[in-house]
């Protein structure tokens, strides 16, 4: 009969053989993965696009159109209003502590600029929200428009805004989504942070998002 490899060879070419076949299994599942990341991010180019520019006026009158004019920035923006009693106030605070969070990994981590756009664009007009935005971090930047800008722009972010009815003097609060956005420098939508989210928590998420971000393929 054909004579039988030692056993020793037998082991060898057995253990050659799973070599093989596993070097195979993990090329294909490496093949996958790029090929999933790749339509993964052609999706996020193709909603960025989508999603489209709208424009906004700076507290200093200056048009501003968003996302295009912050391009190769991280954003992280509030939608609020400068009558709002205590949450936008509080979100505002911890929205500065996450940025000086931050602002002590750079200059490793890229530039951040952090937005605040008003959902009552009846009162917070561009000398209302300079006065309001002191307060706060320096670097915020405040945005409003007329009504139909400022709808848009929340719309755009999926923003539930209602004002409700007005009092004997006129007055009126806006009822509003409490979140926070991260947009990267393509434009895209990255993360949101609700009132539970502490500011160690938000400085913690942008700096991971920061460290695993890879520009969008044109």
């Amino acid at each position: 009969g054909v004579p039988r490899l030692p056993l020793r060879w037998r082991l060898l070419v057995a253990v050659a053989v799973l070599v093989t076949a596993g070097t195979a299994w993990l090329y294909l599942r490496q093949q996958k993965r790029r090929q999933q990341r790749s339509r993964h991010l052609r999706q996020l180019r193709a909603l960025a696009l989508a999603r489209g520019d709208f424009e906004l006026r700076d507290t200093s009158g200056t048009p501003r159109r968003l996302p295009s004019d912050f391009q190769g920035r991280w954003l992280l923006l509030y939608f609020g209003f400068t009558h709002c009693p205590d949450v936008c106030p509080e979100e505002l605070q911890k929205l500065g502590a996450a940025l000086e969070l931050l602002e002590q990994q750079q200059p490793r981590l890229p530039e951040l600029q952090p937005l605040f756009i008003t959902v009552d664009p009846e009162r917070d007009d561009e000398e209302a929200l300079g006065r309001y935005l002191r307060d706060f971090h320096p670097r915020l930047l405040g945005l409003t428009g007329t009504p139909e800008q400022v709808r848009g722009a929340a719309a755009a972010f999926g923003v539930y805004v209602s004002a409700g009815p007005r009092d004997e003097d006129g007055d009126y609060v806006v009822d509003h989504s409490v979140l926070t956005f991260l947009v990267d420098p393509d434009g895209v939508f990255r993360d949101c942070y609700g009132r539970s989210r502490t500011a160690q928590e938000v400085a913690r998420s942008v700096r991971g998002h920061m460290e695993g971000y890879e520009p969008l393929p044109p």
